[in-house]
């Protein structure tokens, strides 16, 4: 049998074995593997393209889970013959979503499958019933043999079916362990085929490296539909569900979540998480957009005299290099020093802002901090900051000032060349210049 060698790391192949990978430069990591055997026909059949317009087309009726947080992040629900991984820290909730999503759909009048490679039925069905989960519906198979597991589907011919999780399935072909680089690529690359085929929906659960990412080749985030994290500090209550690929729908909206004793909870006004009562000085409220949502947000500072020879520039939720940007124009389009104190911004929530609309008031929470100034709790700061001191527009205003409303917010400081802004009751304050937006929000 002919074998090669592959790296468990990043997939690297190589004829022979290698101490270092000759892609990823990491030890010890090639693994002896035999060439997948594949019947080759020696008749070539001659292939016709097809006019595009040609094809035909129906618009799939989505399966919606009742849950409208996953629903919204999905684009409006799972896709027949769709597969989606999901991947997150170990014991942030995948399982008991995925065991809630089950509930759900089972009620609804469809089968489920789900098939446990980590816990036995017995473990599935105390975590249902310390969930409070109505099972009804759901057929459990603790398997990890992947043959097995595609021969009773396609048998039984769910329209939902769970894989806990990829790492534990294994093909009898490869002589490789469960949940190495080629079994993960193998046995993805066959579910795939398999819910083409049979029109099934499968989720399929994969595990996460220390620095973040799904264990496994990156092929397995390629080849699958939709790719959903799940985001949160155990030692948290709240969870949050983005998508970061998604065939069917956009890539942009977050599902939140809060995980109390009965499970995963919807939460339906997400704003009120990431803000705080706090009064002090370096608080400022700011809106960013996750896909079609606004989600008000409160961006906190705190500066303090450096006893060091470079001062500390510490950020949570918000980009480093954003930061020391936003540090250098309050430095030199202000007048405000930044050079000799340690810089700490945080965002409350745990939320991530990647959105440069959160500039203006990211730099208003330093300069209040500095000067020890409270900004105004019933203000709203939305912005982005150029190099020049500018303050530049920002898309959906009419929404961002909307959610600012609702949320009984009574004044709100916005480019100049966003206003006048209609529709809303809210007082808006235009500014061009940052100088501009310092001494209207922090009045000494």
């Amino acid at each position: 049998m002919k074998t090669h060698f592959v790296c468990q790391n990043c997939g690297a192949t190589a004829l022979k074995w290698l101490g270092r990978c000759p892609s990823c430069e990491s030890f010890d990591t090639m693994v002896e593997e035999p060439f997948a055997s594949r019947n080759r026909d020696s008749r070539i059949s001659a292939i016709e393209p097809q006019a595009l317009s040609d094809v035909p087309y129906t618009q799939h009726d989505r399966c919606t889970i009742g849950i409208s947080e996953l629903d919204r992040v999905l684009g409006g629900g799972f896709v027949p013959g769709s597969l989606t991984l999901l991947g997150g820290d170990p014991g942030i909730g995948k399982s008991t979503l995925m065991l809630q999503i089950s509930s759900s759909i089972a009620h609804s009048g469809r089968s489920v499958l789900y098939v446990n490679g980590e816990e036995s039925a017995y473990q599935v069905k105390m975590r249902a019933e310390r969930l409070g989960v109505d099972s009804a519906g759901i057929d459990v198979l603790s398997s990890t043999d992947l043959a097995s597991i595609l021969a009773c589907a396609r048998k039984q011919k769910p329209a939902f079916m769970v894989i806990d999780s990829i790492q534990t399935i294994y093909k009898n072909e490869m002589s490789s362990a469960p949940g190495s680089v080629a079994q993960v690529r193998e046995c993805g690359g066959d579910l795939m085929r398999f819910a083409k085929e049979m029109g099934i929906m499968i989720v399929i659960i994969g595990h996460v490296t220390k620095i973040g990412s799904i264990a496994g080749p990156k092929t397995l985030e390629h080849m699958v539909d939709t790719v959903l994290y799940f985001e949160g500090d155990r030692s948290e209550q709240y969870r949050i569900i983005r998508a970061i690929k998604n065939r069917f729908g956009s890539t942009n909206e977050i599902g939140v979540f809060e995980m109390t004793e009965t499970g995963l909870k919807e939460v339906v006004n997400p704003s009120s998480l990431f803000m705080s009562d706090s009064g002090n000085s370096g608080s400022a409220i700011i809106s960013v957009m996750e896909g079609s949502r606004s989600l008000l947000v409160e961006v906190q500072a705190l500066t303090s005299p450096t006893f060091f020879n470079y001062p500390q520039r510490i950020a949570t939720g918000v980009d480093y290099k954003r930061l020391s940007m936003l540090l250098a124009v309050l430095e030199r389009r202000v007048g405000i020093s930044v050079y000799r104190v340690d810089c700490f911004v945080n965002v409350v929530g745990g939320i991530k802002i990647v959105e440069p609309t959160s500039d203006l008031g990211v730099l208003l929470a330093i300069a209040s901090s500095i000067r020890n100034i409270p900004i105004d709790r019933q203000m709203v700061v939305i912005g982005e900051v150029g190099l020049g001191g500018e303050v530049r527009p920002v898309y959906g205003i009419q929404g961002r000032l909307k959610e600012a409303e609702k949320l009984g917010f009574k004044r709100a400081l916005v480019p100049q060349k966003n206003a006048p802004v209609n529709g809303t009751k809210i007082e808006v304050h235009a500014v061009s210049e940052v100088k501009e937006a310092v001494a209207l929000a922090i009045r000494e």
